[in-house]
């Protein structure tokens, strides 16, 4: 079985499947190969749940700064699954120009609205990747709250806006949610707000100066003061809470939503524990095997329930710094790094496909392989 993770910046997860299916198969033409490429909640959660045979619903939705944009989620019977990312992530800022006080998730928010419209009663939300600091207000306007100033206007999109926030009406909350169950990919423990929070941790990351950190943060709060007024509950210190620029907090505040870690969501959707069984190999990877490997990321995911089947695990990356008693931990007996071979990181990002053709004839060479 095949079930990496995408390369980030190089190649996403069903490139990395068919090059390595490729090699292999130029080597052992009969083997038979199952293909599942896994995402941790992030970018790739919709390819990989596709990949899994769900059936890919087409939406426009705004994207971060509220340019249209074409994505779409997965539907298998009454259950839709969305990635935040192809909506309204960082990859859909027009021309990579950051936007850390307006960007917004409304988009998230659009394609959610458009699997309860067709009737799905189970909703999971990946949401890594995002572009923006708004505390999910995006995601629960497009849901039909309003969020009014002093002048009861509505408040423009972004988290800057957030400060100016006078009252919020949920009347108009889409009525499929009080049907429908909502889940959200989250790997991530940190609260909305303070010195852990979205603003001070994520938004730097999104072009957020010094100052733009301070001013979302007061925000983020005034935010958080408002929701706790208007339902009774204050959800901003919830572990993942501040995932997503706040989405983590808007979604268990205001949608109901139960956060659960990404690879274990993914691994759910694509039927994994069903779909290893048999299997004697399972090749998991990512584009670089490291510290935080160990702490929840895909390949961990997939190892453990690699190994609760009684496969063999080896893996594959851009590059490996983890040592064999680390790999040992996770449960992978080799790993086989682009690096390996080809020194020049570049060249390993531009020529990813080819160089994991060579890394499955090694596979194959170091007797991993049977049949």
């Amino acid at each position: 079985m095949l079930a990496p993770d995408k390369f980030k910046g190089s190649l996403p997860a069903t490139e990395v499947v068919a090059a390595l299916r490729h090699g292999l198969l130029a080597l052992r033409p009969g083997l038979d190969v199952v293909e599942a490429p896994v995402a941790d909640g992030g970018d790739g959660t919709l390819a990989a749940v596709l990949s899994a045979g769900w059936e890919r619903i087409p939406v426009e939705a705004p994207g971060p700064t509220g340019e249209p944009v074409a994505t779409a989620y997965a539907r298998s019977g009454d259950t839709a699954v969305m990635e935040l990312a192809d909506a309204c992530g960082l990859g859909r800022l027009p021309g990579g120009v950051v936007a850390p006080l307006t960007a917004g998730t409304a988009g998230a928010g659009a394609v959610v609205r458009a699997a309860l419209d067709a009737g799905c009663r189970r909703v999971l939300l990946g949401i890594g990747g995002s572009a923006s600091t708004d505390g999910g207000a995006g995601l629960v306007q497009a849901l039909g709250a309003r969020l009014l100033d002093a002048d009861g206007r509505e408040l423009p999109p972004g988290g800057g806006a957030l400060a100016g926030l006078a009252r919020l009406d949920l009347s108009g909350l889409h009525p499929g949610l009080a049907r429908a169950e909502v889940f959200v990919a989250c790997d991530v423990d940190n609260p909305l707000t303070g010195p852990h929070g979205a603003g001070a941790v994520y938004a730097p990351q999104k072009g957020a100066s010094a100052n733009d950190v301070a001013v979302l943060d007061s925000a983020l709060t005034h935010w958080a003061d408002v929701v706790a007024a208007a339902t009774g509950r204050d959800a901003r210190n919830d572990p993942g809470a501040g995932a997503a620029g706040g989405v983590g907090f808007a979604a268990v505040a205001l949608l109901g939503a139960v956060l659960r870690p990404g690879v274990e969501l993914v691994l759910d959707l694509v039927g994994f524990d069903e779909r290893v069984s048999g299997a004697a190999l399972v090749v998991v990877g990512e584009g670089s095997l490291d510290a935080q490997t160990l702490h929840g990321k895909a390949v961990a995911g997939v190892a453990a329930a690699a190994r609760r089947a009684g496969a063999r695990v080896v893996a594959v990356a851009g590059r490996c710094t983890l040592a064999p008693e680390q790999l040992r931990q996770l449960g992978v007996e080799a790993a086989y790094a682009l690096t390996d071979v080809e020194p020049d990181v570049q060249v390993c990002i531009e020529q990813a496909p080819r160089l994991l053709g060579l890394l499955a004839e090694r596979i194959v060479a170091d007797g991993h392989v049977s049949g």
